[in-house]
């Protein structure tokens, strides 16, 4: 993913990789802004990635699985990206990661809307699908998510986790108020 700055204020001088592996990509830029003024931006590129909301009634899916960065383990609704760093339709992508993860499959996938993951440093964007009428089929994930575990909570169950701060992961808290935003137009 190349990016140039048309952003009155900023302008991309030059641009150079510094590190890339089948996930991601590191650039740092040189910028100029309207002032004259020169600095860098350390930018961190992702391929669009999927968040998806298993909900069955009042009952929500999480994973739960190691976060080398934070070094610890992490509740989530599930999400991802393509390998690779394909781009791939985000409803694809999000009904691969859910069955992919949980094992789930839905009957019904409705996009909620869209996430910037971290836009002082990375210019991943993030699709937030809620999906519903579930049925279970087999799990397929990854070898770094050997760890990964699944389970159902209630609405109440998640809401106490993140007042007690077990549940911090700040996309699944994004897309839960996505959600609460939708029931509530809804209502």
């Amino acid at each position: 993913m190349r990016w140039r700055c048309t952003v009155v204020g900023v302008q991309t001088i030059s641009s150079r990789q510094v590190y890339a592996n089948r996930w991601m990509t590191l650039r740092e830029d040189a910028i100029r802004l309207d002032d004259g003024s020169e600095g860098i931006y350390g930018v961190v590129d992702k391929p669009t990635a999927a968040i998806v909301i298993p909900r069955d009634g009042d009952r929500l899916h999480l994973v739960e699985q190691f976060r080398y960065p934070v070094g610890q383990r992490r509740w989530e609704f599930p999400m991802g990206t393509a390998p690779d760093r394909a781009e791939v339709d985000p409803a694809e992508l999000a009904a691969r990661e859910l069955a992919e993860e949980t094992g789930l499959v839905a009957g019904r996938m409705e996009l909620l809307g869209d996430l910037d993951i971290a836009p002082g440093m990375s210019s991943q964007r993030e699709h937030v699908f809620l999906a519903t009428d579930l049925r279970e089929g087999p799990v397929g994930r990854e070898h770094s998510e050997q760890d990964m575990r699944a389970r159902w909570f209630t609405t109440a169950e998640f809401e106490q986790m993140v007042r007690r701060s077990q549940l911090v992961d700040a996309q699944t808290l994004a897309a839960y108020l996505l959600l609460r935003l939708r029931d509530a137009g809804s209502a």
